[in-house]
């Protein structure tokens, strides 16, 4: 019976298979969706990997610039006179009349009315009040605040006043027969002692001084990274420079001793 069996198996095989198909089918679906699931959930991970990378990437960016700003900042204070207190700026006032920002420095590391304040590029503005662990700054391009100044290529004094303009500096009551020319470097003098001598306050980009006219009219922009700068350094004098510093307040009178 060995031929007859070996000849009916082939059929026979054949019906096995024939029933096995469905079997075979959802176990293929099965596998396909498992894999399906498994490539979806792998999938997500990388997503969720990459976001996560992609907010390092920034945060590290971030703290680069930021590293550089400070870098440039303590490079500055080399310039400056006596001590210097590195602050950061945590707010603004909320006055669209006022050009203010508050530091995160009061009494208690030492912030006196008065003081000057200073970023990498140049004069920031001064300190107009003080509390405990803050203090105020109000901005040089502020309507209120003006400063000694002279031009850095003739040595000539003058004052540059604010205009309350974001970009915009006002050199007061400028003779027409001054020597001042587009592109010229203005900077402290260092009269009354409230300012470093010789630190950057701005470049005049446009003089008008046509028939007609009593006074030139000069602007200048900013030195200081008024809108972006995150830290400043606050001049911080020694005993005597302090003391010429609140004399400055009542005897140097230039625009209500640069603060109304």
């Amino acid at each position: 019976m060995k031929a007859a069996r070996a000849t009916l198996s082939t059929p026979a095989a054949f019906i096995y298979y024939l029933a096995e198909i469905p079997y075979l089918a959802t176990d293929n679906v099965q596998d396909l969706a498992s894999d399906r699931s498994l490539l979806q959930e792998q999938n997500q991970q990388m997503k969720e990997m990459l976001a996560i990378q992609s907010l390092q990437l920034q945060r590290y960016t971030a703290l680069k610039s930021e590293n550089n700003r400070l870098r440039d900042l303590l490079g500055s204070r080399k310039k400056l006179p006596g001590n210097a207190v590195i602050a950061e700026i945590i707010g603004s006032v909320p006055n669209p009349y006022s050009r203010q920002v508050f530091i995160d420095k009061g009494s208690v590391d030492g912030i006196v009315d008065g003081l000057g304040v200073v970023d990498a590029q140049g004069l920031f503005g001064q300190v107009v009040s003080v509390g405990k662990y803050s203090s105020r700054v109000l901005l040089l391009i502020d309507r209120d605040h003006a400063v000694p100044a002279r031009i850095n290529r003739t040595g000539t004094r003058l004052i540059a006043g604010g205009t309350g303009e974001e970009e915009t500096l006002l050199l007061e009551n400028v003779p027409i027969s001054t020597d001042v020319v587009v592109g010229d470097l203005i900077e402290t003098s260092g009269f009354g002692g409230r300012f470093p001598d010789g630190y950057p306050v701005g470049k005049v980009y446009s003089v008008s001084n046509g028939s007609g006219l009593t006074y030139a009219q000069v602007e200048l922009s900013p030195s200081a990274r008024l809108k972006s700068t995150g830290h400043v350094l606050v001049i911080m004098p020694d005993l005597q420079s302090n003391k010429a510093v609140a004399e400055s307040n009542t005897n140097v009178d230039t625009r209500e001793a640069s603060v109304k």
